[in-house]
């Protein structure tokens, strides 16, 4: 296909019906991008891809990664987005979690040396482990446990980016490695498990907030929309630009803090309950964003009010369809 003399783009989403994933394929179609996505289901959902379906300009293909995928279609680059990102998913089938990652990687950088495309590993703020220090720069090279319950996802992740490195050095494959922070925004699942949704939903329900810990651990929190585009600038980049970026929102807030502006954003009266920190949940979580502002042109946006009072419609629309009263969500 072409554009006014100009080939149409074809571009893989692996992962693309997840709450990212769902995002990138549409903005990439609404730039004019033909788009395939990937998706095995396990934590992906059709709903994320509803305004696409149908699409001359998009296709969707049932496929689990850690198989090896052929297509005959021309492909001119790879998002690789596939790996449940929530603690509570992933430990549900750790094995199948590291899998993922590593396999789906191999396979992944296999396609894109057959088809000569570029190729961005959506890696993850988890490699940096329990930080010791902050923020985190990419230089860092963390403090993660090998053997914990979260070691699937962030071992799995670190494995993935050795795995992308060396295959650009020794097969010249463009590779692109975005760590990203915590992302939230419409389009996530009631039952994602990530802190941002669970405390919407706590409070729209009316349950009391659980904390984990004092509350004293910090977090730092993107919108969507500028996590996608800042992966989308970060895969036009020169392909010397192999090594890890961070993406996120550098703006840093207590577990604590985030709970009562969801509260007061709400107009919820629901009591904050704490339990037990999780083994290896880490104290604290920011990005050092000087790379993605030099190499990238890229900062974020959207601040933490303005993307929940963009983000809370979504969570109570979403309880009203499953059936709770509009009088239960606050």
């Amino acid at each position: 296909m072409s554009i006014r003399g100009q080939a149409v783009k074809t571009v893989l989403v692996a992962g693309g019906a997840g709450f990212v994933g769902g995002h990138l394929c549409s903005r990439l179609r609404a730039d004019g991008a033909d788009v395939i996505c990937v998706d095995n289901l396990q934590t992906g959902h059709r709903a994320n891809l509803a305004a696409l379906t149908g699409q001359s300009g998009f296709r969707f293909i049932r496929h689990d990664i850690t198989a090896p995928l052929t297509l005959p279609a021309r492909i001119d680059e790879i998002y690789n987005l596939a790996c449940p990102a929530s603690p509570p998913m992933y430990q549900i089938n750790p094995i199948h979690t590291l899998k993922t990652s590593v396999l789906g990687a191999l396979n992944l950088l296999g396609l894109a040396k057959a088809k000569g495309a570029r190729i961005l590993q959506a890696s993850t703020s988890e490699i940096y482990g329990d930080p010791a220090f902050s923020p985190q720069v990419e230089s860092y090279h963390g403090n993660v446990n090998p053997v914990g319950p979260r070691s699937c996802y962030d071992e799995g992740k670190r494995a993935a980016e050795t795995l992308f490195h060396d295959y650009g050095i020794q097969h010249g494959v463009t590779t692109k490695i975005a760590r990203i922070f915590n992302t939230y925004g419409p389009g996530m699942a009631p039952d994602d498990g990530r802190v941002v949704s669970n405390f919407i939903v706590q409070a729209l329900r009316g349950h009391p907030i659980t904390i984990y810990g004092n509350g004293s651990q910090t977090r730092s929190f993107c919108f969507v929309d500028d996590l996608v585009d800042g992966l989308m600038r970060l895969m036009a980049t020169p392909h010397e630009v192999s090594y890890p970026v961070n993406l996120g929102n550098d703006g840093e807030f207590t577990i604590a803090d985030l709970a009562r502006i969801v509260l007061a954003k709400i107009g919820s009266s629901s009591p904050l309950i704490h339990s037990a920190i999780p083994a290896d949940d880490p104290r604290q979580r920011r990005p050092d964003l000087t790379l993605a502002r030099d190499v990238l042109d890229w900062r974020p946006q959207v601040g933490l009010g303005d993307g929940l009072d963009r983000t809370i419609p979504w969570f109570r629309a979403q309880l009203v369809a499953q059936g709770h009263t509009a009088e239960a969500v606050a």
